[in-house]
């Protein structure tokens, strides 16, 4: 039977034989490992087999994982553990995760910004944001609309502590791999679109979007991140 370390080695190595077939740097892709659900006990295998970066969905989740993890990994290695919220964050939980979470990939609203930042800079933290947009409408996904981004760009031109660094997005469920390339295409286009119309490079660096099943398609349409959970976990436990 296969380790956690196993599965990261095959999903690193998938990850460059995709950035290189499509004329990409290997190391210009990011791999988070979706941990939500997982216990420390394999969190902290991921860890030792070198994974640096950690997906949560739920903040109720997440934070006694980050506050317990010095009893598995120690001290020194656990600072450098980036730990990244992805599922929906609510505007009443906006100053928890302004301080737990490097990253906050699941930004849907300008309200949203102005809480996270308002709680960052009043804890002296500095998370990096990703806005997640929702391109195919969904109603069970939640997202900002293309049409209304701009909105979210303009708020975090003000931002003093928080940062919009690039954008999210989680699209339908897909039958085959290559169900999923319109989605990453058209937020590839979207990306490049906002750029050329002025918004700043630096809050379009990143591009998250492919996990387990889909993200070799991801990386070839220009993902800078990847979520991946189950192919390295292997099969998900329950969520309540």
């Amino acid at each position: 039977m296969s380790t956690i370390s196993d599965r990261l080695t095959e999903i690193r190595e998938r990850i460059a034989s995709a950035a290189r077939s499509a004329g990409r740097d290997p190391a210009g892709v990011r791999l988070i490992a979706v941990s939500k659900t997982f216990p420390l006990e394999s969190i902290a295998d991921a860890f030792a087999a070198g994974q640096r970066d950690f997906g949560e969905n739920r903040v109720q989740e997440a934070l006694p994982k980050i506050e317990h993890a010095l009893q598995k990994i120690p001290r020194s290695a656990d600072q450098s553990i980036r730990w990244h919220l992805l599922g929906h964050l609510q505007t009443n939980k906006a100053r928890k995760a302004a301080s737990a979470f490097a990253v906050i990939q699941s930004v849907d609203s300008v309200e949203l910004i102005h809480k996270i930042d308002q709680a960052a800079a009043d804890t002296h933290h500095a998370p990096e944001l990703l806005i997640q947009v929702d391109l195919a409408g969904e109603a069970t996904k939640f997202g900002t609309p293309p049409a209304e981004v701009p909105r979210l760009f303009e708020a975090a031109a003000a931002c003093r502590a928080a940062r919009v660094v690039g954008l999210m997005t989680l699209p339908p469920a897909p039958d085959t791999p290559e169900d999923s390339r319109r989605w990453f295409r058209r937020l590839r286009e979207l990306r490049d679109q906002w750029q050329a119309s002025g918004v700043p490079a630096s809050m379009l660096r990143e591009l998250s979007m492919g996990m387990s099943g889909d993200f070799e398609v991801a990386v070839a349409e220009g993902a800078t991140i990847v979520r991946v959970g189950t192919a390295i976990f292997g099969s998900r436990h329950v969520e309540l």
